[in-house]
């Protein structure tokens, strides 16, 4: 990763730019570096910030999608941001649709990429299997239309998170409440700007998902980038980024 990580209390994080903030969200098993190219393409134009979601921090009791979306309440009354622009991955896109719904005051406008909150198939139809690596592998091969995404540094990475007993439960906490925390229900009510930027071979949120999302928000629009499966901004990080850029452009960002 080429940021600097700021640590302030309990909240570690990448900032930026200046202008109007952009706040990133990771899904599940990402982490702050997965956002590198946004973060380098938006930072000249945007106050870009990323928090570190604390997925393995929080008490097991607690670990859950509404805790999360507490944590981020925390972190921009923290950080002094009054209004956002939302960008979320997986689960981050996820955390990001419950803090909208519970504070729709304080986000703007909602960007959504291989977000869960109607549905994702988060370990391919079965639980992670601890010390084996090739099935690691091969799972976190799942994430990407082109299996060559899937280096080392990410597998090793996955490969410690589901060694560890503690994590792991936590993992699958969350994974278990993101099924439970449901969005079909809320998402008409969130009329704000959205713009959903989905891989057309996302095979954990597919593409019946992006349709589903569009069509229960009233104001989403929806683009496809061929090619690529559930992390766009880092499979096809030019083309994420411009379909990005141009979406923004309609506000003056």
């Amino acid at each position: 990763m080429s940021q600097q990580v700021i640590q302030e209390g309990e909240f570690e994080y990448i900032e930026k730019g200046e202008g109007q903030a952009l706040v990133l969200l990771h899904g599940l098993f990402g982490g702050l570096s997965n956002f590198d190219d946004v973060i380098n393409h938006f930072s000249p134009q945007c106050r870009v910030i990323v928090p570190q979601l604390p997925i393995y921090t929080l008490p097991i009791l607690n670990t859950n999608i509404s805790a999360l979306s507490k944590f981020i309440l925390r972190f921009l009354d923290h950080k002094k941001l009054e209004k956002v622009t939302l960008l979320g991955n997986s689960l981050g896109g996820h955390v990001g649709l419950v803090f909208t719904k519970e504070n729709p005051d304080r986000v703007e406008r909602l960007i959504l990429t291989g977000s869960s909150g109607l549905y994702e198939n988060a370990f391919g139809g079965s639980t992670p299997r601890k010390g084996d690596k090739e099935y690691i592998r091969n799972k976190v091969s799942l994430t990407f239309y082109d299996p060559k995404h899937a280096t080392d540094e990410i597998v090793d990475e996955c490969y410690g998170i589901l060694s560890d007993k503690t994590k792991l439960i936590r993992i699958l906490s969350l994974a278990k409440s993101a099924i439970r925390h449901n969005m079909a229900a809320d998402l008409p009510s969130l009329t704000l700007p959205t713009c959903l930027v989905w891989g057309k071979q996302d095979t954990i949120t597919p593409p019946e998902v992006a349709e589903e999302f569009k069509r229960l928000m009233p104001n989403a629009e929806l683009f496809w980038i061929d090619k690529c499966g559930h992390a766009p901004m880092m499979e096809h990080p030019e083309e994420f980024n411009r379909i990005v850029k141009d979406w923004l452009g309609k506000f003056g960002i």
